[in-house]
């Protein structure tokens, strides 16, 4: 089982360049794959350049194993919506944050170890967690080898 290192951060609030769809598990992954490439293309339309990697942050919806998925690059200044693609933000204030390494199907124990660290700090979590994605399956194809940074708000009571 691995081990989780917790960070502690005050982020600022960062633009975005996002698709959105309410999902399926099961839909994820491969809707994923092909939202990137679209962001991509649009942002090169506009004359602009992903400022980070990818992330994908994920609602739970109240019907089981069903999330709202806003997935995309961060981005520097904000994006006019086109194809699909719109401007948003990852939240500023204050979260932990850790990287799992192995595939994506098994990250959900660092989402735990995160809300451990904030109820055992007195604190609550403060809306929903976000997946940095730090290394491509494309550069990476070793699933075991993917390493995750998971991003979760919270406040201190």
């Amino acid at each position: 089982m691995q081990t989780y290192e917790i960070q502690v951060r005050n982020r600022n609030e960062q633009p975005t360049a996002v698709t959105e769809a309410d999902l399926d598990v099961s839909e994820i992954a491969a809707w994923l794959e092909r939202q990137y490439g679209a962001i991509a293309k649009v942002l090169a339309a506009q004359g602009s350049v992903p400022s980070g990697p990818p992330f994908a942050r994920y609602h739970h919806r109240e019907s089981e194993g069903r999330f709202h998925v806003e997935a995309g690059f961060p981005v520097t200044t904000a994006i006019e919506p086109a194809g699909g693609v719109g401007p948003s933000t990852l939240p500023g204030g204050p979260v932990v944050e850790t990287v799992h390494t192995g595939s994506y199907d098994t990250v959900e124990p660092a989402y735990g170890a995160l809300a451990c660290w904030v109820h055992e700090h007195d604190g609550e979590l403060a809306g929903a967690a976000w997946e940095v994605y730090l290394t491509s399956p494309d550069a990476r194809p070793d699933p075991g080898a993917q390493r995750t940074a998971v991003v979760q708000p919270y406040r201190i009571h």
